[in-house]
């Protein structure tokens, strides 16, 4: 092996040469359990210019920052300075080849179409992954890292702090312990997008930075003429790159339904929003999920429940009882209603500030594990420790995952809302079961917006019709374009 790098080694079958479906870490370098709890880590981080360099900032004091990696490093430069021992790369290919032995865990803070691809390869390295949200673009994706979790038995965490935050457990232990009786509806909503949506393809080309590698940003997505409405931090409400204010701060407001009611796959999905353009997210959507009933609890039933979703300035009704002129948006620009049969529970993002709309306190036993420090810190902890006894991660990816393939169906009932129907849901197998196969779909490329003599106009430019299951297929599994791929899916 002499000849090849790690990533080459892994890329070339050698694992099947070894009879191995994953090569274990004390092959590929350090194996997790090996680094003394006083020793550091030494860690990497991919995507360092805007919440990478928060993650970073959340470890520095106590771990070593090895290696630095981002497309852009006009946008990366104040991290870079920060650390200037730090080596710096492009391409996170050529930061695995070089640096494999020297890393012990991955920071991964790329637009989201990226998340999976990175994450992916770090861990079949054998490195603990603390990846942004949402964990991924699409549900194959999500699906992926979940398998590769249980697989490579690495440490993982996604990057949606709430789910370390007090907040959310109290909510676990309040609903756990029955005080809101049987959960039959949530409502959850955010005061986002705080960047532009709704906008047409740039139709100007842009002459790409010399600090910008635009190649490397696209990654395994199409190649778009450059526009610096893209980057660094408009991608988010770009279809290529990112998934909207859906996928942006649901993971911060749906994590808490999500756990406190065992939630699982939908079975029925249906979307709808303000024009939906095909390059760009909606101005503002509603999505309605229906999730089967669950095992039951100790002290609580768990029926079927619907959940829904609202973004673009779009909100629920005011539960009724709520107190006159006190804002329904609650703490952080997040919503969250449980409606119980016996009580209602609404809290704010990352599940903070919980209340009763009943005005009670409950005295509820603490169930839910509290987090001692931050969310970062407890994964650079799990890293250190021995998988057996390994302290059990508040989003680690065989929650994240699944999570994750509830907000990534979020956005699949958007972009699926011209079929006009309840979209019905088949989780195991990753197929809507209802969409026929002569059945097309088509989206708006232009709006057409425009004002002539004083009277709007909609001259609206369409795509045209294309096979809805293909077009469904292709959303829930991209296709990657050449010289991108992603590892086998585990058994």
């Amino acid at each position: 092996m002499s000849g090849i790098s790690r990533r080459q080694f892994l890329k070339t079958g050698a694992t099947a040469a070894l009879g191995l479906s994953i090569v274990p870490n004390t092959v590929l370098g350090k194996s997790f359990g090996h680094v003394a709890p006083s020793d550091k880590l030494n860690i990497a981080a991919v995507g360092i210019g805007g919440m990478g360099h928060a993650n970073i900032n959340a470890v520095k004091g106590t771990e070593n920052i090895v290696g630095l990696c981002d497309v852009n490093w006009a946008y990366a430069k104040g991290v870079f300075d920060e650390f200037p021992k730090a080596k710096r790369y492009w391409d996170y290919r050529k930061m695995f080849d070089e640096m494999g032995n020297e890393i012990d865990a991955v920071i991964v803070a790329t637009p989201d179409h990226t998340h999976a691809i990175v994450t992916a390869d770090a861990m079949t390295m054998g490195k603990g992954v603390y990846c942004q949200k949402p964990l991924t673009h699409s549900v194959y994706e999500s699906r992926l890292l979940t398998r590769l979790a249980d697989s490579t038995g690495v440490p993982t965490q996604m990057g949606n702090q709430g789910a370390s935050g007090d907040g959310t457990q109290t909510v676990c232990d309040w609903i756990w312990n029955g005080e809101i009786g049987e959960v039959y509806k949530v409502e959850c909503a955010t005061d986002r997008p705080i960047w532009p949506q709704g906008l047409n393809a740039p139709e100007k080309v842009d002459k790409v930075p010399k600090t910008l590698d635009w190649d490397l940003f696209s990654g395994p997505a199409k190649v778009n003429p450059y526009s610096s409405l893209y980057e660094p931090w408009n991608w988010r409400g770009w279809w290529d790159y990112g998934t909207g204010a859906l996928g942006d701060m649901a993971c911060h407001i749906l994590h808490q339904p999500f756990k406190a009611l065992k939630l699982g796959y939908p079975t029925k999905v249906e979307g709808s929003s303000t024009l939906l353009l095909n390059a760009c997210a909606p101005q503002a959507q509603h999505v309605k999920m229906i999730f089967p009933a669950r095992e039951n609890m100790p002290k609580i039933a768990m029926p079927e429940v619907e959940i829904h979703w609202y973004d673009g300035g779009m909100m629920p009704d005011r539960p009724e009882g709520f107190p006159q002129g006190r804002q329904l948006m609650q703490s952080g620009g997040g919503l969250t209603i449980f409606h119980g049969t016996k009580d209602t529970l609404i809290c704010g993002c990352y599940g903070n500030d919980p209340w009763l709309l009943s005005g009670r306190v409950p005295n509820a036993p603490k169930v839910a594990r509290r987090v001692k420090t931050s969310h970062e810190m407890d994964w650079v902890g799990a890293c250190k420790e021995d998988k057996s006894s390994r302290r059990q991660l508040t989003s680690t990816f065989q929650e994240a995952g699944p999570f994750n393939e509830m907000i990534a169906m979020g956005v699949l009932a958007v972009r699926l809302q011209a079929l006009n129907k309840t979209l019905e849901w088949d989780g195991n197998n990753m197929k809507f079961t209802n969409i026929g196969p002569d059945e097309t779909i088509r989206t708006v490329v232009k709006d057409g917006f425009k004002i002539h003599n004083g009277h709007p106009t909609f001259d609206k430019t369409w795509t045209d019709p294309v096979n809805a299951q293909e077009f469904a297929a292709e959303l829930i599994n991209h296709t990657y374009r050449p010289g991108w791929k992603l590892p086998d899916m585990p058994a």
